[in-house]
């Protein structure tokens, strides 16, 4: 075989690109599989469950209707209706219309096209650190500068409002919230939705609400900050139908904005992936609009989970895990093993054979941490501790 010679030039944006290691690690995790290894999976934030029978039935209808063809870029109008009318009575503020909503092939794509509308280059972009992967890496594509508010352990992974605060300069346009928050499960309170309320309406910042771990809560109350006062005309919801609905590979995203913003980032799809499938669609319209006992079933058993995983890390020399209040991951301190937590994963997932992230993978501040998925059963996820629990004292970090 011929060596490659790089003949083709990649462009500078390309090189900004980040990758999200979750996608690295399965992949890795699939390859050990193929050689016959044994590999328990806490890596994915997938949940293990069934799509609820009712939203398969309205997909599997829709497809023998020929619901196969285009729809416009921003989505059939009954399902951004059904949205609309969702997403404001789960808040209880008023309701939202339908030229509000955008619709994407899951949520990833309207992320990307909503901040590639909303930054310009040179703009800051404020966000919390651990992050999903996909905010900065967006950001830093587009050559907006990300600026990263570091979360504390000892606050329970709320954001710090005072160094929230400090990083705000009259070059801010983006604010950017994930609550219940990827990957250390905190939560924000009305309290500080209602201080960030303040802070960005007096900066003149944009604030991006990522909700779509809204249903995957345990301990605390969920508000948005769309209930608070001013904050609706300067608010960008994001959630989607992954998380709640265990239907991750459906491909079904939102977003729900001022109208005339809703109608650059429509452009922006109609630019890139044209529409969502059509069927899909209505598979989510069947979502929101049927019944909500699966979901609730769902997330109590998530918090039985929760409850198990953190308890065995707890018990695990070396290891300190706080409850987390949402989400299904759990992020434990390790640094009293490694600061390197990509090498204690990697030792894991090679020796071990368990499969889960290290802290720095979603940001400098999640150095000296790991994330495990609970969304797993109970059985996997003790078998998984048990494997982590003999692995631990020959690592050699």
């Amino acid at each position: 075989m011929l060596a490659e010679s790089n003949v083709i030039r990649i462009s500078d944006g390309a090189g900004r690109l980040g990758s999200e290691r979750a996608f690295d690690v399965l992949a890795r995790a699939r390859e050990l599989e193929a050689q016959g290894r044994d590999i328990i999976h806490l890596e994915v934030g997938e949940p293990d469950f069934d799509t609820p029978e009712h939203v398969k039935r309205a997909a599997i209808a829709a497809l023998e209707d020929n619901h196969t063809h285009y729809t416009p870029s921003a989505g059939l109008a009954g399902l951004r209706d059904t949205i609309a009318d969702y997403a404001s009575r789960f808040r209880g503020i008023a309701p939202f219309s339908r030229d509000q909503v955008v619709v994407g092939p899951g949520l990833k794509p309207v992320i990307w096209n909503v901040l590639s509308v909303l930054l310009d280059p040179g703009d800051e972009f404020v966000y919390a650190d651990p992050a999903y992967p996909a905010y900065a890496s967006a950001a830093s594509y587009l050559q907006a500068k990300a600026i990263a508010v570091p979360l504390h352990e000892s606050s329970n992974f709320r954001l710090d409002l005072d160094e929230l605060e400090a990083k705000i300069t009259p070059r801010t346009k983006v604010l950017l919230l994930n609550s219940p928050h990827n990957p250390t499960g905190g939560v924000l309170t009305r309290a500080d939705l209602e201080r960030i309320a303040e802070i960005a309406i007096r900066n003149d910042v944009t604030v991006i609400s990522d909700e779509i771990y809204n249903r995957n809560l345990y301990d605390a109350e969920f508000f948005s900050i769309l209930e608070v006062d001013g904050m609706r005309e300067r608010t960008i919801l994001l959630d989607g139908f992954s998380k709640a609905y265990a239907m991750t590979g459906w491909r079904l995203g939102y977003a729900i904005m001022p109208a005339y913003v809703a109608r650059a980032v429509s452009l922006m799809g109609q630019n890139t992936y044209s529409c969502t499938a059509t069927f899909v669609q209505l598979a989510g319209v069947a979502a929101l609009s049927g019944p909500d006992e699966p979901v609730q079933a769902m997330v109590a058993e998530f918090r039985r989970r929760r409850d198990a995983i953190v308890a065995e890390l707890n018990s695990l020399p070396g290891v300190s895990c706080k409850t987390p209040e949402g989400a299904f991951y759990v992020f434990p301190n390790v640094s009293a093993i490694t600061r390197d937590d990509a090498a204690l994963a990697s030792y894991l997932l090679e020796d071990a054979g368990v499969a889960a992230l290290g802290g720095s993978a979603f940001g400098e501040a999640g150095r000296g941490y790991m994330r495990f998925s609970y969304a797993a059963s109970l059985e996997t996820i003790h078998a998984a501790l048990g494997r982590v629990r003999d692995a631990l004292p020959n690592f050699k970090g």
